[in-house]
């Protein structure tokens, strides 16, 4: 957990500094950077993991409440977005992602092994690659492609640019299909490395939009904490494990990592789907950063009493 608390903190510091530093030239990077992420790294971590997995039935019960949840917590995302708070599209979409898209791999593992033990991590696993991804690839990206700015203006375009900026999903469907035999054990253990490694670029890149839209001679760092940014926290928080606990209580007893990875902070791989299709960056940066700090406190904490 200490491990992963300080590649956070320098990653962002890293972030930081380049913008405050290099301005231009880091803003331009880093997109570069979110377009490697989106175009080579992120649909090679796809189709390896996804040709590798093998699915249980004992999995089953808990996958299709985590689906139901995170539907229920979009939906007030959008609700909350564009009817109480009245957001411009963009704001919007991204305030639906800053709840739908989870950080359950980069946090919710190594936490789970941390508080729960490392035989909780066949279901944290299990629910990163079957709920977290496909909420990315289908609904972070759906979701951009729909509120984005740079999506286009008919729904035949907006189509278009779901399916063209969204090379991970097609890694997904060729890994469904693929036999086990393309996805070697070499390969495999690569794109879960990969997968680990993205940390840093994503929360570098998280520093730096931090610092895009700062005021003249301003460093707001910490980000503002606005109303959008309190409604995705207690909707990512706070309601979304409660839905879990509420329905391990009345359904069935839930696996305790699945709980856990219910509350996990916001995903940073959100800057990836604001990047590609013009959703509110800053508005998504800061409730990457707050969600994060509050989980990565609560841990460090709940560690060090344990």
């Amino acid at each position: 957990m200490l491990g992963v608390t300080l590649a956070i903190c320098a990653s962002v510091g890293a972030g930081v500094g380049a913008e405050w530093r290099w301005r231009e030239r880091a803003h331009a990077f880093t997109r570069r950077v979110l377009d490697v992420l989106l175009y080579v790294f992120l649909p090679f971590i796809a189709f390896f993991t996804i040709a590798s997995l093998h699915v249980t039935t004992g999995v089953g019960v808990g996958l299709v409440v985590g689906y139901a949840e995170l539907a229920i917590v979009t939906a007030l995302a959008y609700l909350a977005g564009s009817r109480l708070l009245r957001l411009p599209r963009p704001a919007t979409g991204a305030l639906m992602c800053a709840v739908a898209l989870v950080n359950t791999g980069y946090l919710g593992l190594p936490i789970t092994a941390a508080a729960l033990g490392s035989d909780q991590l066949g279901p944290a696993i299990a629910w990163d690659a079957l709920v977290s991804a496909p909420m990315l690839l289908i609904v972070g990206f759906g979701t951009g492609a729909v509120f984005g700015t740079r999506a286009g203006d008919t729904r035949r375009e907006r189509l278009r640019a779901f399916v063209t900026r969204n090379p991970p999903l097609l890694a997904v469907v060729l890994g469904l299909l693929a036999p086990a035999s393309f996805a070697p054990e070499a390969m495999v253990d690569l794109a879960r490395a990969l997968a680990v490694a993205l940390i840093v670029p994503g929360f570098f890149a998280l520093g730096v939009f931090l610092m895009i839209e700062r005021d003249e001679g301003t460093l707001p760092f910490p980000p503002p904490f606005t109303t959008p940014v309190a409604v995705a926290l207690a909707l990512r928080l706070l309601v979304a494990p409660a839905l879990v606990a509420l329905a391990s209580t009345l359904l069935v007893t839930l696996p305790d990592a699945y709980l856990l990875q219910a509350a996990m902070p916001t995903g940073v791989n959100g800057l990836v789907v604001a990047h590609a299709y013009g959703l509110d960056l800053r508005l998504l940066a800061s409730a990457i950063a707050w969600s994060t700090a509050v989980v990565v406190a609560a841990a460090s904490l709940a560690t060090v009493a344990g």
